[in-house]
């Protein structure tokens, strides 16, 4: 009877991460770059079940598998690539993804909408995804698809939570022009270069290199980890697949617009009624137990 309970309870808290994670996709509907997660469950393995001997405490005969429960194993996050939205403002960044060769120029196998593509044998193959580059205030490199950035007092690119956008020489990036005096209106090509909006000429750094956006090419978008505010990290383990993205058709930065949420708000409301229904169902197996036991307690006892 027990086993029953703890199963019912396992679908409970399944349901309630998975309603967690629908919650969480459309309070950032309105978020630039924001990517979807999904809760991703199975169950926990089955096990063989016996008829126990009374006097012996030996197995007599087997009765078969049972499963015992679900769990949410974890949250992935669907990498569709999000609509565009013209907002006019010059900072304002949208990176388009849309990657379709490896990094010797061969052609990668064709995914479905999810950027996965299965083998015949089984074997998975994720899209890679192309990310801007940012560097938090512990000076560790992060990675987001949010391109509404903005400018601080120290006149270096910044994301809307504060974190500093890195070029490709790996400083973050200054809006300054060669005296040092700030830049109050810059051109950002597709390629990711910078440009003085006024006379056309490329932004420099202190060694005279072209400044230009450093976008990362993750090989595998699902080994990253999620912090929260559209910000991701890679493993250090991870840190190999991740290279300077080639910016080509494949890959480009629109300025004076911003990539939107890829949530799907329609499906989201549904699959929060479904996980609610499921919740409730699993909510009412547990109060049946709870009141076969407590007549088992209270009452058979007696007898």
């Amino acid at each position: 009877m027990l086993r029953g309970m703890y199963t019912a309870v396992a679908g409970m808290i399944t349901q309630q991460r998975k309603h967690d994670t629908i919650t969480n996709n459309i309070s950032n509907i309105n978020t630039p770059g924001f990517k979807q997660g999904s809760a991703v469950s199975r169950s926990f393995p089955e096990v063989l079940i016996s008829a126990m001997d009374p006097g012996t405490s030996q197995p007599v005969k087997r009765l078969g598998l049972i499963n015992t429960g679900v769990l949410a194993e974890e949250d992935l996050s669907i990498y569709l690539q999000g609509d565009l939205q013209e907002t006019g403002n010059s900072l304002d960044v949208a990176l388009v993804s849309n990657i379709l060769r490896d990094v010797n120029g061969n052609n990668l196998p064709p995914f479905d909408k999810s950027g996965k593509y299965v083998s015949p044998e089984g074997e998975k193959t994720f899209q890679p995804q192309a990310f801007l580059t940012v560097e938090n205030e512990a000076g560790e490199r992060r990675y987001s698809r949010n391109g509404k950035l903005t400018v601080n007092e120290n006149a270096e690119l910044v994301t809307p939570e504060g974190y500093r956008v890195l070029g490709v020489d790996g400083q973050p990036i200054t809006l300054q022009d060669a005296n040092g005096q700030p830049i109050g209106n810059v051109k950002i090509l597709a390629s990711g270069q910078l440009l003085d909006a006024v006379n056309g000429l490329p932004l420099t750094d202190d060694a005279g290199a072209a400044k230009a956006l450093l976008i990362s090419r993750v090989e595998n978008p699902n080994r990253m980890v999620r912090e929260g505010n559209g910000v991701y990290r890679v493993n250090e383990e991870d840190e190999d697949g991740v290279t300077q993205a080639v910016m080509d058709e494949q890959v480009q930065l629109h300025q004076g617009y911003l990539e939107r949420s890829n949530v799907d708000p329609t499906q989201s409301v549904v699959d929060m009624m479904a996980a609610a229904r499921a919740y409730e169902a699993n909510q009412k197996l547990v109060q049946f137990y709870d009141k076969s036991l407590e007549k088992a307690v209270n009452e058979v006892g007696r007898v």
